[in-house]
């Protein structure tokens, strides 16, 4: 790229190369002159990408498609600003990320790109685990769990990467029968009125066999929990909007009355 000429072109690109070229000529040019980007580190970037992956995924739950594209652009303005970050402290650069990004894809792809059988989505899982292994940069198939993750989608994916090295359950049924001795577990802690810790790892351990289950019969349990909060949210609101309309608060209801509305909400929902 011409770095005496950072003016983007006006009109909207026509082709990916184009449009590459004209987002990095915008960011260079924001580095140089806007307080605000001139400001960004890596560091002070950071959360901001982390929500606007959480805004990406609402959008993705909502089915909003015009709000899906919109927030892609975002996590890509960031994608290529760290891409920009890096060229300016010689450190990579965005070609160097893509040309990696496409090496790991070939590296990883040998039943595509090399004489590796593969027939089934699982067989490319195991292959995909035991080639990141012997790349050397983990030495545990549980590594590359980031930390950082909320614990139910941490759950999930430790629960993956297991089974791709073939430590699973058999069948659903299994599972849930762990399930059942997990629930019966955390009641005799609770009986026994044993301590706090001992009764949140009951229930942890509670958890993590319905994230099992849950997986074996095909639900994200974070997509259902994020579900089930979104439906309690719209019956509370309806039961809120209720007592406007009878000029009462929800403080001032009885439980019966509250559950009157919780349910009148719930056939509403059925109706449509």
């Amino acid at each position: 790229m011409n770095e005496e000429n950072l003016l983007p072109n006006q009109a909207p690109a026509t082709t990916p190369a184009e449009a590459t070229d004209r987002l990095l000529r915008i960011l260079r040019l924001l580095r140089r002159l806007c307080p605000w980007d001139k400001k960004q580190t890596f560091d002070s970037l950071r959360y901001l990408s982390i929500e606007e992956l959480y805004e990406l995924s609402d959008a993705i739950l909502d089915k909003n498609y015009e709000d899906i594209r919109k927030e892609l652009g975002d996590v890509l303005l960031h994608i290529f600003f760290y891409a920009e970050l890096g060229r300016e402290e010689g450190r990579f650069d965005y070609t160097d990320i893509v040309n990696g990004l496409c090496e790991k894809l070939i590296r990883r792809h040998p039943h595509i790109f090399a004489d590796t059988e593969a027939q089934t989505d699982e067989d490319v899982k195991k292959n995909w685990e035991a080639i990141k292994l012997k790349e050397g940069k983990k030495h545990s198939v549980l590594a590359g769990v980031p930390h950082s993750l909320p614990a139910l989608v941490k759950a999930y994916r430790i629960q993956e990467k297991a089974r791709g090295v073939g430590f699973d359950w058999e069948n659903a049924r299994q599972v849930w029968e762990k399930v059942e001795e997990e629930r019966g577990e955390l009641q005799a802690e609770i009986q026994a009125q044993s301590t706090p810790e001992r009764i949140t790892e009951e229930f942890g351990d509670l958890l993590f066999s319905l994230v099992n289950y849950a997986r074996f019969i095909g639900v994200n349990p974070e997509d259902a929990l994020e579900l089930a909060n979104r439906k309690f949210i719209r019956r509370f609101q309806h039961m809120e909007a209720r007592t406007i309309m009878q000029d009462k608060p929800l403080s001032g209801m009885s439980l019966d009355e509250m559950n009157r509305y919780w349910d009148e909400a719930k056939a509403a929902e059925k109706a449509e």
